[in-house]
């Protein structure tokens, strides 16, 4: 399904005429006008997309920076913060974009940043739930230790902690107080759960290097995840990525930023790949023996 067919970004003369009108109105004060220049020198097409387009490029290329411009455009639900200006709203009401179908409200952006925030929550309450069973210890082991006379009610919590204590073994009480910890994964399994849980049906999805923690067989899980959720689900999606596992998807429109002007190519025909397949043709002869 296509949601998005299309989207301009703003032109070198519209960057230039809106910084002009700027610098006029008194923006002077501001030492960077990002995103506008980001690009001068590229000249950026009008994106045309498919079920799944990718962004190709090197670090500072700008392939997050569209992105985050697209997905403020359509006004996607978003959780992680991300580097804008005084400029970046400007921008963004420079852009065009036409939808084939309604971009569904459930469409989202998803970036690296989302999942190491998951992945702090649930360090946090984690580190909550060991905090409290230490309390409770404590709690136990004076309870334990105090001969005190019962008075009355007011006396009542301290003489059953006690009791407690004398029964059966604190990790036995403790389980019986306090929730397990949160099962604790690696970096990538956490990644994947992120995608597999926010990853729903019939929605536009921004995935800005969803590669980031990802083993090359998790990456291969995630490339089949994406096409099937694109050719079976409803789905769309609009990638950042210079991972070959998701670069080689099948049906996959590829936009390299790293050319002047930016154009579309061949997944075998993109630097990074190139450069990962002569490294292995110069270490062939060692996968021979």
């Amino acid at each position: 399904m296509i949601y998005l067919s299309s989207f301009r970004f703003p032109t070198q003369q519209e960057e230039e005429f809106f910084l002009n009108q700027s610098l006029k109105a008194g923006q002077q004060c501001y030492n960077t006008a990002y995103p506008f220049t980001l690009f001068n020198g590229r000249t950026l097409p009008t994106f045309d997309f498919e079920e799944i387009t990718i962004l190709y490029g090197g670090n500072g290329s700008g392939k997050t920076t569209l992105l985050n411009a697209m997905a403020e455009a359509l006004r996607l639900s978003r959780q992680a913060a991300y580097n804008r200006s005084a400029f970046f709203d400007d921008y963004v009401n420079l852009c065009r974009w036409h939808e084939l179908h309604k971009v569904p409200r459930r469409s989202m952006i998803l970036t690296s940043d989302d999942v190491f925030e998951y992945m702090l929550d649930l360090r946090a309450m984690n580190n909550h739930i060991d905090n409290r069973r230490e309390a409770l210890f404590e709690e136990l082991d004076e309870a334990a230790a105090d001969k005190f006379q019962f008075h009355g009610m007011q006396d009542y919590d301290r003489l059953k902690k006690k009791m407690q204590a004398r029964r059966g073994s604190y990790s036995q009480i403790a389980q019986r107080a306090i929730p397990a910890n949160l099962y604790t994964r690696s970096n990538g399994e956490n990644s994947m759960l992120v995608f597999s849980q926010k990853i729903d049906e019939n929605a536009l999805y921004l995935l800005d290097e969803p590669e980031n923690s990802l083993s090359p067989d998790h990456q291969i899980q995630l490339s089949r995840y994406i096409y099937d959720s694109a050719r079976f689900y409803n789905c769309q999606f609009i990638i950042a990525t210079h991972s070959p596992f998701l670069l080689a998807m099948k049906g996959a429109r590829i936009y390299d930023l790293d050319t002047a002007p930016v154009t579309t190519r061949r997944w075998t025909d993109l630097e990074n790949v190139r450069m990962i397949w002569d490294f292995f043709q110069e270490h062939k002869a060692e996968f021979e023996k």
